[in-house]
């Protein structure tokens, strides 16, 4: 199953392992079963210290193995086999189960170690998700460290029955001790707050004891990378609180068109641009949500949702856009329940069945191209005229034969039974008549509404909601700027966001340097100034 150049790769990378590892394959007659040993077989020939146990009559999933460090108990497990995305998961876990040290700090280890209680997760993925990776390793990484942490990475796809049964229509999905924990994309830092109660309140104290920055950027995906790089280059004391580290870039599958790298994927720009900012003495806070921006006379506060007040110089808004809803009746109640925003990840789970895409413009044409290659059937809802994608995507788009393409078609309702889509309702514009699909699914592709809810009536918002900026970066309010795509600059690209947050941090250290003048210069020099 491994070409040459990945064995080669993967036995300099098992090297590492300093201890011994058993591999306990859980298996039956069936071809995957047979795919999966191939798998094991494999990696288990490139490393003497690897060891293959198979095993039919057990009563885990099958076929599934488990990672074990003999004279230990770690709940590791894979069920299905980690290609894909996840095969980077699997090569993590044999490291760390092999004894190679875990890349987390001090305290968080010593916090999941903490834990009290006994906790059985089951994560389920699609091997074509990009998000479900961070949550996978998090898991596995947690349950290397405490032995009552137990994880079991399921494929959805492989595990029909399973994900029938259990309604579940949009990955990653994490049941803890048989009820559902989460959806969506998390992190250790994120497991550990909604599993240790009072970590919260302990970081929002360490918080609220912090120093005030020179300059605290606000978000933390390119825009928001860039401003900090340049930013903490200039030896000023600079932080960045974001819920999540790459922000919306994390959600990209596919980058082709970021100058000097040919082709990559977003959460391995994320991890990048991570490490870039981390390279330099810059306050990275992250899981953090912001929920009030308070101008003052010479600091200004960001309110967190955790209560705590961080105080800085100045200001760099950066916290990007998320994907936009369509507001209609069932959106919400059938959100991840058929109703889905991320074709790449959830679209293994609609495996043969009828689905919709609404949207007509590159991402939802992309979005129905993908899908056409693993549903049954995908009809494409543009409210429009004419579908607004490139050229190339239309004449890809028009010749698969599993594809309607629906113009002037607005969207009024997403039905279903309860408990999941069974189908949409849409008028046609044209015609004025009301019509109905019946599917199981629907993804919503109509572009991004930035992130300012948070500070209505503080600065300056365009109608569409975007910040106001100048050709500086500064916003409304002295001495707080912004950039990417929050903004109302046009062409919502990571490569302009990163530009437009390095131009941000220049303006604000250059903001904080006339406001040093200022304060030095005696009151005739202040008044001339002024005048």
């Amino acid at each position: 199953m491994l070409d040459a150049n990945l064995k080669t790769q993967l036995k300099s990378y098992l090297e590492k392992v300093t201890q011994p590892i058993e591999i306990i394959a859980s298996i039956d007659d069936s071809d995957k079963s047979r795919e999966m040993g191939e798998l094991l077989q494999e990696i288990t020939a490139l490393s003497n210290r690897i060891t293959l146990i198979e095993r039919r009559d057990d009563e885990h999933r099958k076929p599934s193995f488990s990672l074990n460090r003999p004279g230990s108990d770690i709940g590791v497990r894979f069920a299905g086999i980690p290609m894909g995305h996840e095969f980077t998961s699997l090569v993590l876990a044999v490291l760390q189960v092999g004894g190679h040290p875990i890349k987390l700090d001090d305290e968080v280890i010593e916090q999941i170690r903490n834990l009290e209680g006994n906790f059985e997760f089951e994560t389920y993925i699609s091997l074509s998700c990009q998000n479900c990776p961070e949550v996978v390793q998090a898991l596995n990484v947690m349950s290397i460290i405490n032995p009552r942490i137990r994880q079991v990475t399921i494929d959805g796809a492989l595990f029909q029955d399973e994900v029938e049964k259990r309604q579940i229509m949009a990955v990653p999905t994490i049941y803890m001790n048989g009820e559902v924990f989460g959806q969506g994309r998390s992190g250790v830092k994120e497991i550990l707050a909604k599993l240790d109660s009072s970590a919260g309140a302990r970081a929002a104290k360490q918080l609220d004891a912090k120093e005030a920055f020179d300059v605290l950027i606000v978000g933390g995906g390119p825009a928001g990378a860039a401003a900090a790089i340049y930013a903490a280059r200039k030896g000023i004391r600079t932080g960045v609180v974001a819920e999540r580290f790459g922000g919306q870039v994390l959600d990209t599958l596919a980058i082709e068109n970021f100058v000097s790298v040919k082709e990559t994927e977003g959460p391995q720009f994320a991890t990048a641009l991570e490490q870039h900012v981390k390279s330099y003495e810059v306050d990275v806070m992250d899981v953090q949500r912001a929920e009030a921006l308070v101008p003052g006379d010479k600091l200004i506060e960001v309110r967190l949702a955790s209560g705590a007040v961080l105080k800085s110089k100045t200001v760099v808004l950066a916290t990007g856009a998320r994907w936009r809803e369509i507001n209609v009746p069932g959106e919400r109640e059938y959100r991840n329940h058929g109703v889905a925003y991320c074709p790449h990840c959830d679209g293994p789970l609609f495996k043969g069945k009828r689905v919709s895409v609404i949207g007509g413009g590159n991402s939802g044409v992309e979005a129905a191209i993908d899908l056409a290659g693993l549903v049954s059937h995908v009809t494409l809802l543009e409210f429009g005229a004419e579908l607004r994608a490139d050229a190339v995507l239309q004449r890809k788009l028009h010749s698969l034969r599993n594809v309607t393409v629906i113009t002037q078609a607005q969207t009024t309702e997403i039905t279903g039974d309860g408990k999941k889509v069974n189908g949409m309702t849409y008028t046609d514009r044209a015609s004025g008549e009301s019509k109905h699909i019946e599917l199981q699914g629907v993804f919503v592709q109509i572009g991004l509404v930035p992130n300012t809810e948070w500070l209505k009536g503080t600065v300056q918002l365009s109608k569409h909601g975007e910040i106001e900026v100048d050709a500086r970066g500064q916003t409304s309010v002295p001495g707080v700027f912004a950039a990417g795509d929050v903004t109302t600059v046009p062409f919502k690209q990571i490569v302009i966001a990163v530009g437009e947050g390095a131009k941000a941090s220049l303006s604000a250290f250059d903001h904080l340097i006339r406001s040093s003048i200022d304060e030095d210069a005696p009151v005739e020099a202040k008044v001339a100034v002024s005048a």
